[in-house]
Order: C-alpha cells, then structure tokens, then sequence
C-alpha cells in the first residue's frame, strides 16, 4: 500500500501537516483545524511569538479539533517528512494487478512511518469522534446551493435534516452485497466544520492500516495548489506531485485501486464547467486545470480511479447530481462535543470555560452557530476576553457580546491590544501598535472585499503586492490572527482563519472607505457613478446582497450594519473606528434597512437576514414586540409584512419557538403563504384553530413535499380541513421524510380523507403519530386506516376517538392488530364499540403482544365486554394501559377484573372510573389488589363505592408494594372508609397520589387521616376538595403538617374551614417545609382574609404557591 502526496512545501513532493488546513472556504487554516499550516506548526495557533510553549495560564492551545501541536510531540520536535524517512525517488508501482499489498515492501514501510511520524502526532480520537461518523445525505438541498453558509446553520439551526449515517471506514465501501464501491464521492460542510481535517483523519487512518486496505494508492490534492498551475496532464500531475514513482501510468491505466482526494472544491480558481468540458482521454496530454478535474470526474481519465472531493455546500453545486455516486456532510458539535471543545480551548480554567459556555448557550443564536468548529473558538475567545476584561469596565457598558459584530469587535480588541488569551504578550505601547496595525487592517480589508466580490478565499503573492501589503508586516502578531500562510512547491499561499474574518475585513474596509470615496466601491476602477456620501454607499451595499443570486453578500452586509451599533463603536473607537463615525446616519440606515421588510410577497431569506441587520444596529424594536406578542399568543391581526419578516426572524432565534412555534388562532391564508419557506425548518409547529380550509392544505402539502423541509411535529387541529384537504398532506407523506407527528383532530376529513391518508401510510415509513380524533371517518374510514396498518411498520400512536367506527370498525382493526407489531397506543374513546367491538379487540390482545396502550373509554361496554378482554389480559404480555372509563361495566365484571389482577404480570395502569362497580365489585378487586404486583395506577371515581369497599382497598394496601396512585372521587366511603384508609397509610410505603374529592369525608376522618400523615412518609399527592373536614379537621392536618416532610401538594378546596381553619393551615407551614402547593379556595374565607392567610403562607413557607 502506498500513500501519495501532491505538496512539495518540504522539497520532497510529500504533503506536511500543516499543509492539511482549510482557509476561509473552510477549516482549512483556523486553529480549530486538525493541523494549520506549516507556519502554525512552528508557532502554535495564533498567539505571541513568545509564548513557544503553545499555551497561556488562561488560554491552553485548543487540541478539541486534533490540531498539531509541538508541544503534544514527544521531544517537542516536528520533522518534515523528507527527514522522517520519506521514499527516496524510486518506486514504480509496487503490488500493482495483485491482492491489497503487503506492508513489508522496504519503500512502501518507509513511506508509511514517515505518514505515521508527520501525521500521527495531534490527532486525538476522542476528540474527533465527531468526523468518524457523516451524514449521508441524497444530494444538495435548496438552501445548500443557495444560500450562504451562515444562513444555512441559523436556518437549519444547525441540526442537517437527514437520520442515516455512514462511518468514515465504510466511506468507500458499497452500502450493500449487490452495490458497488462508490466512483465520485462528495463530502460537503459549511466553512469552519473541519473537511480538511477529515481528510487527514482519514488519510493518517488508512496509513496506519486500520481501513481500507483494498486501496493501493491514495492521493491528496489541494485545490488551493492546483490553482498555481494553468495546464496538466494527468500523468504531469502525478509526476509533479509524486516523483518517486517511476511509472505514473499503473495508476491512470487503473493497475491498482485507487483513492484520489480533491480537498476544498470551493478554494478552487475557475468554476468547473461540465456542460463545455473539452473531453481528453489522453493521460500524456497536457489540458487546463479545470478540464483536467472535469475529465477526470467525468472518467475520461483515471477511469478506474475512485475521486473524493470535499467542499462547501454551494461550490459542490458545479458538479452534476449524476456524476456523484456518494454524498455525505459532515455535521457540527453536539452539546457534549461543544462543552469538550471550550474545556480543550481554556484547559487550565475550568471556570472559565463554564462561563463561556453558559454565555453561548444563553443566546440560542449564537448557540446555533457554535456548533461550527471555526465559529465555536472565535465566539468563545471574544467572550472569554470580554470576560477578563468585564471587571474594568463600568456596570453599564459591560455587556457580554451577544452580536456577530460584537463577537468579532472584541476578537480584534483582543488581537490589536496583544492581550491573546494563550500567553500575554511583552508590554508594548499600544498607540504604537495601533498605528501599524490600522495600515495593515485597511489593507487586508481591501484585500479581503475585493476578494469576496470575486468569490476568492485564497490569495497568492502577486495578490498581495497588488493591494500593496507589505509581506514583512504579515509577521505581525494582528496578521497572525487573521491570516494563515502557506508555503507550497511553485509559491506561498495567504488565506483568513475564517470566512466570517475576511467578511468581517471586509465590512471595516467598506466602513472607513466610505467616507472618502465618491465613486461606487463596488468597481474597483473607480469608474462609476457617483457616490457620495456614507449612506449613498450603505444603500449601495444593501442593495448588492439584495440582487446576489448566491447570497454571498448577506454576512459582510450585516457586519456592515453593526459597525453602525454604538456598541461595536463604542469597543472600536481609537483602534479601528473614529468615535461616534456615521453615528448620524444610523437612523436612515435603519429606514433603508426596514424597507426591506415592507413586502407583500413571500417572506424570503433576504427579508429574514434584514431583520439581522437590524439587530446588528441594535434596532430591536420590531423583533420585541412581535416576541412578546407570541409569548401571550395575541399574534392575531398584527401579521403585517413587517412583522412576518420579523416572526421568520424569531423562529430562528427565539427561545419562545425552542421547544414549539405555536402559530395557532392568527394566521391567514396569505400570511401563511408568505411565511411558507421561513415554516420549513421549524420542527415543532403547531396552527390550531386558524380556520384553514383545503387551500391551506395545499400549500402546507407543497411545504412538507420540499427536500429541506424538517418540520417534524405538525399540529392542524380545529379547523376545516375536508377530504381535499386531507389528500393534500397525504400526498406530501408519499414524500416528506421528516414529519413524525401530525394532528388532524377536530376536523372534517371523513372516511374520502382517512383513505387517502391510509394510503399514504402504506408507503410512508417516517410517521410515528397519526391523531384524527372528531373526523367522522365512520367504518369506512377504519376499514381503510385497518388495512394500512397490514403494511404500515412505522406508526406507534393512532388516535381514532370520536369517530363513530362502530363495532365493525373496531373488528377491522382488531383484526390487523393481529398483525400489526409496530403500533403502541391506541385511542377508540366514544365511537360506539359496544361489547362486539370489545370481544374482537380481546382476541387480538391474544396473540398482539406489542400493543402497550388501549384506551375504550364511552364505548357502552357491559360485563360480557369486559369479561372478553379481562380473559385476553390473563396471557397477555404487553400491555400496560387500560382505559375502560365511562362504560356499563356492573358489579358482576369486578370478579372477572380481579381474575384478571391476579394472573396478568405487566399492567400498570386501569382507569375504571364511572362504571357500575358498586361494594360488591370493588371488594372483588381490592381482593386481587393484595397479589398484584404490577399495577401502579387505579382508578374506582364515581361507581358507588362505599366504606366496605374502601375498607377492602385498605386492607389490600397494608400488603401491596406497587401501587402509588388512588382514585376514589365521587365515592361515598364516609369517615369510617377515611379511617380504614389512613390506618393503611400507616404501615404503606409505596402510594404516593390519592384522590378523595368529594367523597363524604367529615371531621373524624380528617383526623384519622391526620394522624396517619404524621407517620407516611411517600403521599405527595392528596385531594380532598369537596368534603366537610371543618375547622377541626383543619387544626388536626395543620398539625399533621408542621410534622409530615413528603407531602407535596394539598387540596382542601370548599371544605368549610373558615377564617379558623385557613389560618390553622397557613400557620402550620411555617415549620413545614415541603408543601409546594396548597388551595384553600371556596371555604369562605372572604377576600380580606384571603389576603391575610396569602400573606402569612408568603411568610411563613415563601416556596410554597397558594390558591385562597
């Protein structure tokens, strides 16, 4: 096996580590990367010259990426790979036509130990777990090919819309027995998530012999190196690149497999153009750059090469979806990998790091943007610096950056004042530094503008003598920060850290230019109309990102706007702003910004990124009032389209749309419309009661049919939705591959509109919950919904109450049940089942094992209902919730539940409130309660029970051990039932929630009960509203209370207990400190005394919240 490498930086045609970074296309270059640069290697990251040891007391050298240090190597030392033991010029094309090679050919050992020596050293597993496991994903979605990489992670917030992985050592392996490898595949991800130090993961993993040894050569390539060269042929390349094989042509003829690595797509100088390419099948012939790569992708050339090509989401466009075999993405940090990352970044403060991230995480915004890598340390350095420095300023103006103008303000404070976080640098005079620091910060900013006009990310030497910077000035401890260098065969490679840095650049160069400049900035020439004034060229600026196809505008528009903050001017001013500049113009750019927004077409990404840049300027008074309308739901008729721009705004930033955007009861047929491609990626949504009809379907069905779209909880319930409608959205599940929950109830689909959604459910294998509770879908609808679930392998909750079934629906779906091994809840409440229905489900709990919940509330079921399923009850195995409330169950169906109790193992819940059980009935079950050892949760309210049946119960919970919550309301048990009770209570250890509204309990059984509430130690939970206890039974539970410590929550609503009694209860609290809610309403208190006992509550357990 043999490892080749296309750069000659050390004179030896091997690629170095520090040649493995990503400039601002990328990772590539940031101190976040696996390695960064040659010249990042000898210093550390970016970081005083003294500091040599590579870290600071406050700012270790972050190795959360696998960045390469020196101080990581043993000995300190780094060799390039001609001193590690590099081939020494001769090779050809060793184990070429013959089975994965031998590791023990004297060149290919050599080879491989110097890869392992010069590769090896700051790759940390742990920490790069996150790239051992992509993404993979079918193809580029709208958003990846156009919008710009900042936007893509705040739309998307940051979480990909895809659930299958592939793990980096199956990369290029078939997905099955009957595929084959992969010829073209693609990696893509946003600037700064690290695909350069994926390849070198990977590259450094296949040296080692860990994955793939089927692959005879692999063969990276940069980008940013072949734009040094106009034409190549393939064999020239392999030559240039690789001069120790003597035979270059084993490998164009395909004599070995073969891995070639295209790194960073996106720093590439001329756009691959496929539909021109001149085609070459000549490996000898010399062509252009770009036609060479189109040839060799098409497989003109290399044919039986395989080619991996890494870039940004938008670059990867130029390749056709029909070439690529394979797409995967890498993703960003995880909550966990996050934390990891700040802790490896502040390594000797911990406390620190703490605080950084708790400031991250409070802002959703930046949080979202975090989960990039690159982003991840700039954020965290500013923040950190801000930190340090917060205590110097004054209350007022310390306020921690919360803007991406904020964030990058302090990072170039930081960088400008020498204060770097790893080691401080020797005092120096800072009105020195700033002098020549503004020089070169105007020059890389004309640099980095007129670079990102050109779509350009990397600049070579003659680019740098055009802009007139002085080379011997990029020394400097500033250009450091914000410039990575490159030394390469042919020349040097300069590149920013970061996209957002040269973005960043950019907007200050615009910034000062502006006020000098009469011609439009925009032409470089200079030739142009007049420009005149500031606000001219910000209206200029506003109006190119507007018309950018590519939105590649969008960030260096915003940071624009926040150079106008009094925030960011006031951090700047005397280091790269001049005080209160522009500030007049502040007000106007904000008009110019707000028309913007003044649209009646649909809300787009451009609208959402003027919102931005409005919060960039610290204008936030449009985003606050339409969050705090959506916190008191009161959205309705404030909808304008300034306020649609600003609520697609808030669903990507808002906390109060984290868990759930809830749109319900305000939204129209043209705000919806207008808001279509802001909903896509809101993945909770609920738009209940907005009386959408079947034309609102239709938009809603084209949404959830778009390949972005990661909505994944939709909530319609309450309107009208019709049998049109309901085709609609069913169409869009034949498609959509995100929605797992989808509410319909309370609508009018009918059994047309359950069929079409039945028939959807055959092929869609992503939906989990499907409720069309009050939908009138008759039998017919369940038929259809019953043969669905013959197929259907997916759905886990179906809710169906109200509906009318009937017992022949019900039979039809028992009977798939049969079946059916994937559903876990179902829900039959008031749809007339009857006991027919009963028996038919009761044959399929039989052998269906995999139902865990199945609720029949008021469907008229009798004894002979009941006794069906209590006999399917005695083998099944699976089921854990029963709900036969609200039936005709008599006394008779008691035994026949008791039998059930007795021999069933696995249910724990059974609500048979509001039947006929009577003593009789009761006492049958209290008798199997004292063997059951499964059930939880029982529920007797309102079936005329009496004391003896609650002196049974109480009897059975002096032995039971697994039932924690009773429920007795509307029960006339008396004080003589409340004494049996409270003398279980005694010796009961597991009963945590009993409920005993209403259920005839006088003075006597208060203090029963109070004297046993002196001893329990696990009720939490007890009801007693609507009884008579009295002022005496209130003076017996106040005392009971100032001993009692589980008790959490006490009802003692409309008991009579009058002023006395109230204050009994209110007093007792002071000593009793673990009550958190008590209601002592409708007991004739009056509102003065309300008021009284609200205070003394206050006082004397503050913790505690009080109903009076």
């Amino acid at each position: 096996m043999l490892l080749l490498f296309f750069h000659q930086g050390h004179g030896q045609g091997l690629r170095s580590p520090g040649q493995c970074c990503e400039p601002a296309g990328g990772t590539r270059g940031g101190p976040w990367d696996a390695a960064a640069t040659t010249e990042l290697l000898t210093q550390g990251p970016p970081m005083p010259r003294e500091a040599s040891d590579g870290r600071g007391l406050d700012q270790p050298v972050p190795r959360a990426a696998g960045e390469v240090h020196l101080s990581a190597v043993p000995g300190g030392d780094h060799l390039p790979p001609a001193q590690a033991g590099a081939p020494d010029g001769r090779g050809g094309c060793p184990g070429a036509g013959s089975e994965p090679p031998a590791r023990a050919e004297p060149m290919v050992q050599k080879h491989l130990e110097s890869l392992q020596s010069s590769y090896g050293n700051g790759l940390e597993p742990g920490a790069l777990q996150r790239l051992t496991n992509l993404l993979l994903v079918e193809g580029l979605t709208d958003i990846q090919q156009k919008e710009h990489d900042i936007l893509q992670v705040e739309t998307t917030k940051g979480l990909p819309n895809v659930s299958k992985s592939i793990p980096l050592e199956k990369l290029f392996l078939p997905l099955s027995k009957v595929s084959i490898p992969p010829r073209i595949s693609v990696t893509i991800g946003v600037a700064g998530i690290g695909k350069s130090t994926l390849v070198k993961l990977f590259v450094c993993t296949w040296a080692k012999g860990d994955i793939n040894r089927d692959i005879m050569f692999v063969l990276p390539l940069t980008f940013r190196e072949l734009n040094t060269y106009e034409k190549l042929s393939a064999e020239r390349l392999l030559c240039l690149a690789f001069p120790h094989i003597t035979e270059p042509g084993c490998i164009s003829a395909g004599a070995a497999r073969t891995l070639l690595i295209l790194d960073g797509l996106d720093e590439f100088k001329t756009p691959l153009d496929f539909s021109n390419t001149v085609v070459c099948t000549d490996p000898k012939k010399e062509i252009q750059v770009d036609n060479l790569i189109t040839n060799i992708i098409r497989g003109n050339l290399l044919q039986e090469a395989s080619v991996w090509v890494t870039s940004r989401p938008a670059a990867a466009r130029q390749i056709p979806g029909g070439l690529v075999d394979r797409m995967t993405e890498i993703r960003g940090f995880g909550a966990a990998e996050m934390k990891d990352f700040l802790d490896q970044m502040f390594l000797d403060n911990r406390d620190l790091s703490s605080q950084v991230l708790k400031h991250i995480r409070a802002n959703r915004s930046l949080h979202v943007l975090c989960t990039i890598p690159g982003f991840c340390w700039i954020s965290g350095s500013s923040i950190a610096y801000f930190l340090k420095h917060c205590s110097d300023q004054s209350q007022e103006a310390a306020v921690v950056p919360r803007t991406l103008s904020e964030i990058y303000s302090y990072y170039f404070k930081m960088a400008l004042s020498g204060d770097w976080l790893e080691k401080p640098r020797e005092t120096l005079r800072i009105e020195q530094a700033v002098n020549t620091s503004k020089k070169l910060v105007g020059s890389l900013g004309r640099l980095a503008f007129y670079g990102l006009l050109r779509k350009k990310h990397v600049f070579y030497e003659q680019d740098m003598k055009a802009y007139g910077i002085d080379l011997s000035l990029l020394h400097s401890s500033l250009s450091t920060r914000l410039l990575l260098k490159e030394d390469m065969q042919t020349s040097t490679a300069y590149y920013f850290s970061h996209l957002t840095m040269q973005e960043f650049l950019a907007a200050l160069y615009y910034y000062t230019a502006a006020k000098r400049n009469i011609f439009d900035l925009f032409v470089e020439s200079g030739m142009s109309w007049l420009k005149l004034g500031f606000l001219n060229h910000f209206r200029s600026a506003v109006q190119r990102a507007l018309q950018a196809e590519d939105r590649q505008l969008d960030i260096f528009v915003r940071f624009l706007s926040g150079l106008l903050s009094p925030q960011v001017n006031k951090l700047l001013a005397g280091w790269l702003l001049a005080k209160d500049e522009h500030s007049g113009f502040r007000s106007q750019a904000i008009s110019v910004l707000q028309g913007c927004l003044n649209t009646d077409h649909a809300i787009s990404s451009r609208a959402v990124n003027a919102m931005h840049c409005l919060q960039e300027m610290q204008h936030t008074d449009i985003a606050k009032a339409v969050e705090e309308a959506m916190r008191s739901e009161s959205l309705a008729g404030m909808l304008t389209p300034t306020n649609c721009s600003a609520l697609a705004y808030l669903l990507q930033v808002s906390d109060v749309c984290l868990e759930e955007t809830n749109l319900s009861n305000c939204l129209t047929y043209n705000v919806c419309k207008s808001l279509l491609s802001q909903l896509l990626f809101c993945h909770s949504l609920r738009m209940d009661n907005n009386q959408f009809k079947d034309d609102v379907m239709e938009l809603l069905g084209s949404m959830l049919s778009v390949k972005d779209c990661q909505i994944q909880r939709l909530s319609l319930a309450e309107n009208q939705i019709s049998n049109k409608g309901a085709k609609a959205l069913a169409r869009s599940l034949l498609v959509n591959r995100s929605l797992m929950v989808l509410d319909l109830r309370s609508n009018s689909i009918g059994p047309t509109g359950a069929k079409a959604l039945a028939d959807a459910l055959k092929k869609n294998q992503i939906l989990l919950s499907l409720n069309l509770q009050h939908n009138s879908i008759k039998e017919d609808g369940a038929t259809f919904l019953a043969e669905a679930l013959l197929t259907n392998h997916r759905l886990v909750t179906l809710h169906l109450q109200k509906n009318a079934i009937g017992a022949q629906g019900a039979r039809k779906i028992a009977e798939a049940l049969k079946q059916n091994r994937s559903l876990r809840e179902l829900i039959l409440s008031s749809n007339s089942v009857g006991d027919n229905g009963s028996i038919a489900l009761a044959e399929a709990l039989r052998v269906n094992h995999s139902l865990q919940s199945l609720d029949l509330q008021s469907n008229s079921i009798s004894s002979a209902g009941v006794t069906a399923l209590t006999v399917a009850l005695c083998s099944n195995k699976g089921l854990l919730s029963l709900n036969l409330r609200e039936n005709s169950i008599s006394k008779e169906g008691g035994p026949a539940i008791a039998r059930a109790l007795r021999s069933n193992s696995t249910l724990r819940k059974l609500d048979l409130a509001a039947n006929l059980l009577y003593d009789d009935g009761g006492k049958a079950i209290a008798a199997a309660i004292k063997e059951n050892r499964a059930l939880t949760s029982l529920h007797l309210q309102w079936n005329f029970i009496q004391a003896k049946a609650a002196m049974a119960l109480a009897q059975a919970l002096q032995s039971n051990s697994s039932l924690a919550s009773l429920d007795l309301q509307e029960n006339a048990i008396g004080d003589e039932g409340m004494a049996a009770l409270s003398a279980a209570l005694k010796v009961n250890t597991t009963l945590a929630d009993l409920h005993l509204q209403v259920a005839s309990v006088g003075a006597a059984g208060a203090q029963a009960l109070a004297e046993a509430l002196m001893v329990n130690k696990s009720l939490q939970i007890l009801d007693l509203r609507g009884n008579s206890i009295g002022v005496a039974g209130a003076q017996a539970m106040a005392n009971a209370l100032k001993v009692n410590r589980s008790l959490r929550r006490l009802n003692l609503q409309e008991n009579s207990l009058g002023m006395d009694g109230a204050i009994c209860i209110a007093t007792a609290l002071k000593g009793n400190h673990g009550l958190t809610y008590v209601n002592l309403q409708g007991n004739r208190i009056g509102q003065s005394g309300a008021k009284m006992i609200s205070d003394a509550i206050r006082t004397n357990s503050p913790d505690c919240v009080v109903d009076v």
